[in-house]
Parts: C-alpha cells; sequence; structure tokens
C-alpha cells in the first residue's frame, strides 16, 4: 500500500511518471441497447419506467374512528383497525389529523393503503421495546431474521405509501436506543447463522435479544411512494426497502442523529427513485445494499435501475454501497446531489465474506463541501468471520464534481484476487486536499481532466500486489 500525501510538484511528477498512458416486460432490464444509450438517456429510462402505487380517493380519519391525539392516550389499535377497515372497503388513505398521535406498537401497513399524516401530526411511538412483539420477519444489517417489529412495517403488499407533512417520531425516551451498547452478541450470532446457512425460521431474536428495529421497514413490495413526511429518532435505519420494485421516495426529511441512523437503505430493490429530500443523519444519507454473506449470495436478489437525484445530504458518510452487497448492484445513478459535511462523501463497501460483484455505477454533477474522505472503496471492512469471498468492484465513472475541502482524496483497498477495475475520475476540481491517493489493488484507475490543490493530474494508473 503507498499513500501520497499531500500533493505538491515533486510528488505530482513522481506520480505522473508512474502512469501508463424480478423482471418487466417493458423496462431497462429487458432493452438490450440500454448500456449504449447516454447516462441522461439511461436514467430516464428508468424514472419512465417507474410505477406510482394505485390507491383508492377515500379517507379514513382516525379520530372518526375514536383515535386521541393528545400524545398520552394509545392509538395503536385504532390505527391498525382503521387500516384494516380501508383495506376491507378497497383501500383509501388513512389519514392522522393534526396532533400527537401516540402508537405503543407497529403500524402495519397493508395493500391498497397511504398512511398520510397531514400538516400538524406526529405519529409517536411509544417507548416499550416489548410492545413490538409478536417477532415479524425482516432483514437485518443484510440477514433475514425473525425479530422485534420495525416500528412502520410492511410484509408482501402492492400499492402502499405514506405521505403527508407530519412527522414519524420514534422517541427520544425509546428502550430501544441504549441497545446498540448490548448488540454486540446478537449481531455475532445471526451473521454466524447466516453463514451457516441456519434455517430462517430458527432465528429468532425477540424477548431477550437486542438487535434494534428500523423506523419503517417495507419487507417485499410492488409500487410504493414515500413522500413529504419527516423522520426522527429512530431507533436504527430510518426508512428500509427490502425486496421492494417500484418505489418513489420525494421530498422526505430525515433529521435523526442516532448510531446507525441510515437516512434510506434500497436493500435487494428494482427501480426506485429518490429525489428532492432532505436528509441529516448519524450514518449514511443514501446507501444501497443486497444482503450480507451466504444469506445474501442465496437469496441472491440485487440491487438495480436506482436514480438518487436533486437531494440534500449530511450525514456521517454521505452516499454509500455495501457493505451489505452480496446480491449484487448494478445500474446506480447519482446525479445532482449536494453533499455537506462529514467522514465520507462517497464510501463503497465490501469485505472478504460478502462476495457480490458491483458494476456500472455512475456518480456525477455533485457539489461537496468538506469530508475527510471524499472517495473511499473499503473492501476490507472489518468483521471477517469466513473469508474466500472478496467483494467485486468495477465499472465506476465520477464526473463533474466539484469539492470544496477533502482530507483523503481517493483511499481503496481491496483483495489482491479482486482488484477494483475500471474507476474513472474526470472533470473533478478539488480545492484543498491534505492527503491524495492511498492505494491497495487497483487497476485501470484512469484519471481525467482532475484538479487537485490547483495542480492538473490526468493518467491511467494500475497498482496491484505482485
Amino acid at each position: 500500500m503507498k499513500k501520497f500525501s499531500p500533493l505538491n510538484s515533486t510528488i505530482a511528477v513522481g506520480f505522473l511518471l508512474s502512469l501508463s498512458v424480478m423482471p418487466f416486460s417493458t423496462t431497462a432490464a429487458t432493452d438490450p441497447s440500454f448500456t449504449d444509450k447516454s447516462v441522461d438517456q439511461q436514467i430516464e429510462t428508468i424514472v419512465a419506467a417507474i410505477q406510482l402505487p394505485n390507491i383508492a380517493d377515500k379517507d379514513f380519519v382516525i379520530s372518526d374512528f375514536g383515535a386521541v391525539g393528545d400524545g398520552k392516550i394509545d392509538n395503536a389499535k385504532i390505527i391498525n383497525n382503521t387500516i384494516e377497515l380501508a383495506v376491507k372497503q378497497g383501500g383509501g388513505r388513512v389519514v392522522l389529523p393534526a396532533g400527537v398521535w401516540l402508537s405503543n406498537g407497529p403500524v402495519v401497513l397493508k395493500s391498497g393503503i397511504n398512511l398520510h399524516l397531514q400538516q400538524g401530526a406526529i405519529l409517536l411511538f411509544g417507548t416499550e421495546a416489548d410492545d413490538y412483539l409478536p417477532v415479524v420477519k425482516k432483514r437485518w444489517e443484510g440477514t433475514e431474521l425473525y425479530g422485534h417489529s420495525p416500528l412502520i412495517y410492511a410484509r408482501d403488499v402492492e400499492d402502499i405509501a405514506i405521505t403527508g407533512q407530519g412527522i414519524i417520531d420514534g422517541n427520544n425516551d425509546s428502550e430501544f436506543h441504549p441497545w446498540q451498547k448490548q448488540q454486540q452478541p446478537d449481531i455475532l450470532a445471526l451473521r454466524t447463522m447466516g453463514i451457516e446457512g441456519v434455517p430462517v425460521e430458527q432465528r429468532q431474536f425477540g424477548e431477550g435479544h437486542y438487535l434494534r428495529p428500523a423506523l419503517i421497514q417495507i419487507f417485499g413490495a410492488k409500487r410504493v411512494l414515500l413522500e413529504g413526511y419527516t423522520s426522527k429518532n429512530s431507533p436504527f435505519w430510518v426508512n428500509h426497502l427490502v425486496y421492494t420494485e417500484h418505489a418513489t421516495v420525494r421530498n422526505i426529511k430525515v433529521d435523526s442523529h442516532r448510531g446507525n441512523n441510515d437516512g434510506i437503505d434500497v436493500d435487494s430493490s428494482r427501480y426506485v427513485l429518490i429525489e428532492n429530500s432532505h436528509f441529516r443523519t448519524g450514518d449514511d444519507s443514501v446507501v444501497i445494499k443486497s444482503g450480507r454473506d451466504k444469506d445474501g449470495r442465496d437469496i441472491a436478489r440485487p440491487s438495480e435501475y436506482i436514480v438518487v437525484r436533486n437531494n440534500d445530504m449530511g450525514g456521517e458518510d454521505g452516499i454509500a454501497l455495501g457493505s451489505e452487497m452480496s446480491g449484487d448492484i448494478r445500474y446506480v445513478y447519482f446525479t445532482d446531489n449536494i453533499l455537506r459535511t462529514g467522514m465520507a462523501a462517497i464510501r463503497f463497501k465490501g469485505s472478504n465474506d460478502r462476495g457480490g460483484l458491483v458494476e456500472h455505477i455512475r456518480v456525477r454533477n455533485m457539489q461537496i463541501e468538506s469530508f475527510d474522505n471524499l472517495f473511499w472503496f473499503q473492501l476490507n471492512y472489518p468483521g471477517v468471520l469466513q473469508g474466500g469471498h472478496p467483494s467485486i468492484y468495477r465499472d465506476i465513472i465520477f464526473d463533474n464534481i466539484t469539492v470544496e475541502r477533502a482530507g483523503t482524496v481517493f483511499e481503496a483497498h481491496a483483495d489482491p484476487q479482486a482488484p477494483i477495475e475500471n474507476v474513472v475520475l474526470k472533470n473533478i476540481r478539488i480545492k484543498h486536499a491534505d492527503k491524495t491517493f492511498v492505494l491497495d489493488n487497483i487497476k485501470q484507475f484512469q484519471l481525467q481532466n482532475v484538479n487537485i490543490n490547483g495542480e492538473k493530474v490526468e493518467g491511467v494508473l494500475n497498482w496491484l500486489k505482485p
């Protein structure tokens, strides 16, 4: 592994001398000419293919059924009963008007339902962990299990939505929050079960276990809309789409700063648009995943045909792929986003347990303020239990990116048997950088019109262990 830091005229000369000059019927997935299109055309092809949910235009206002919005009376049963009633009548909007609507237990969405939070509505979840039992089937950090219910949960549904200008609040005093300090034995047990192929029905992590649930998890869905609402105080990941096809996420706000508070996790999902949203998070703002280790490889459901555009991101990390990427990730487009400050602006992860292939990723037209790491390929992600399954990353282009400040410009670590391949930096302007490159197994690393600290860097670099 070699380090270049910081870039100056001597290092620049030395560096340059080392250079050598679920299928759908009519979508990008079935278009043989898709990869021949321009990036703009590829993005528009994906966006045009995404279907919105079809939900009846009928309102079911929870206060009409006895719910009380005083923040003290438990409305969990009334909210869920109203959802069931709406389903029986052909679906529609289950409306939370202005008020604080306490729910001591999960809200379970069904097909044909739009959970709508009007301006001034707060859906406040109760603090006691036992209220989120019995266990439900879900995915936790890329491995399937049965555990405490996500606070809003849907499984095997079609045509659902969460909309409105209200707030979804996981509760600052939730019993789940301290579980981060108690979770390590359960994490190790679950990962071992996944690697050993223990049947998912035997992966029971309910009472007496400490794996925090997501604020929202949609587990198996077609045609989903998430729009308008604000999320806060999530116990774990905030918005989690698992096995979801045709999802639109727009104009949401995430303001949740606890450990592992990813803004949105797109997990083994296809045809997803995330746009015009605001993320202030305790972890990644937007991250694409596809399962962990053997469990993810066996399920083998990729994340693909995803567009992330016109978002404002600020968190520990900006955008990320992995580390749970064992089911593959491809055809992902990050375009016209703003990244504020944090640890890593663009962080792509994998490990020798994951396997998985990541390819055809495009990141472009970005404005980035200040991050400790700008481009970070962390394919040596810690916690390897088995080994022998290196992750593969290839065909990744970063284009037209302006950066105010970076600690390290580009850091890459990969297994010698699976070096990172065909990464292109072009039209990149970094006004100030402390360090330039930390490279460990990368080939066909291309730099085109890259400017760092006022100096131009171009060429093709192979940096490989023998």
